[in-house]
């Protein structure tokens, strides 16, 4: 637990973003670590965007992750990837959902929704690209699809010593447990 790690989790309001994220650091704080978690939601309720910042380690000041300091970077929807690469550190990693949601601009036709996103998030990091929704769809609930992320960052973190699944059990409302359970287990096997 000597070094800091910085997870950026970023999405679309309605996506499950913060939940993700309260997942995550529920886990860490049992799991011993001093963690730190910071959410920007202003219009999310309107399709804004959410973004998560979550730091974790031995000793954390402050959850604020400045650019070029994440070490992983968890899209929900692809533009925020990009719009939120250069927050991504050096050999950072790149876990994101191949979803597309237009944004506002977009859907009143002021533009149009960029092409080549994944091309790019590829040239610039290691990137893995997820078909989450489809996936959760598969369970049952395209919603799911937050922990379908989730069980895949959960994978890249190599937090194997963290009963996931437990926590995911204690986060998520009873009547979800076994779709959020199932959802995970695919994203850890991806």
């Amino acid at each position: 637990m000597s070094s800091i790690k910085s997870v950026l989790l970023v999405g679309v309001g309605g996506q499950g973003t913060i939940l993700a994220s309260n997942v995550l650091s529920k886990g860490l704080v049992e799991a011993g670590y001093d963690v730190k978690m910071s959410e920007v939601h202003g219009m999310a309720q309107r399709g804004g965007s959410v973004t998560t910042q979550i730091r974790f380690g031995e000793k954390v000041y402050s959850p604020i992750i400045g650019r070029g300091e994440a070490d992983i970077l968890v899209s929900f929807e692809l533009m925020e990837a990009l719009r939120l690469i250069e927050f991504l550190k050096p050999g950072g990693k790149v876990i994101v959902n191949n979803q597309q949601i237009p944004s506002a601009p977009i859907l009143a036709g002021r533009v149009d929704y960029p092409e080549g996103i994944l091309e790019e998030l590829q040239l610039k990091a290691d990137t893995k690209a997820i078909d989450a929704v489809g996936i959760a769809k598969e369970l049952g609930n395209e919603k799911a699809m937050n922990i379908v992320l989730f069980g895949a960052l959960s994978k890249v973190l190599e937090l194997d010593n963290i009963d996931w699944e437990d926590v995911i059990r204690n986060t998520v409302k009873e009547k979800f447990i076994d779709l959020n359970i199932n959802a995970y287990r695919a994203g850890r096997n991806i």
